[in-house]
């Protein structure tokens, strides 16, 4: 299974964001990750890096329940710009609960990948990126 290049969190909770980056970086599965205090912060990081593939995150693990930016505002906003940018982005909404009526909010949302109760662990993180790696490979075949 290939690495991917970056992965990008959203999460302004310390102990879930440090348990989560120790984890995945023990994996050796992600050559670069990032984490974003909040939702706000890591939608203005893909909109000023949204013509630069490099620069865009392949994943992004997002909290939905957050102060600044819930994850909700930022898939509104990431719905908007989606097209603009150079690199389609997998989202998996990362959460403590989600009640029934979000379930079948997520459920309409195709650029939702999936979602993850907290905290990540290395089975799921490793699941998460042998999905994408299976798709980008797929892709290439074509």
């Amino acid at each position: 299974m290939n690495p991917i290049n970056f992965l990008s969190q959203a999460d302004n909770h310390p102990i879930f964001t440090f348990i989560d980056h120790e984890l995945m970086e023990e994996t050796n599965l992600a050559n670069q990750i990032k984490i974003f205090d909040n939702e706000l912060h890591a939608s203005d990081f893909i909109k000023l890096n949204a013509n630069k593939r490099e620069l865009l995150p392949d994943i992004i693990l997002l909290d939905i329940n957050r102060p600044a930016m819930d994850g909700w505002q930022f898939l509104d906003e990431y719905m908007e710009i989606k097209h603009s940018l150079e690199k389609k982005i997998k989202i998996y909404l990362v959460t403590s609960y989600i009640p029934p009526h979000e379930m079948a909010r997520i459920d309409i949302i195709n650029e939702v990948s999936d979602f993850v109760i907290k905290s990540i662990t290395k089975q799921l993180f490793e699941k998460i990126v042998k999905t994408l790696d299976a798709k980008l490979n797929s892709l290439n075949k074509i």
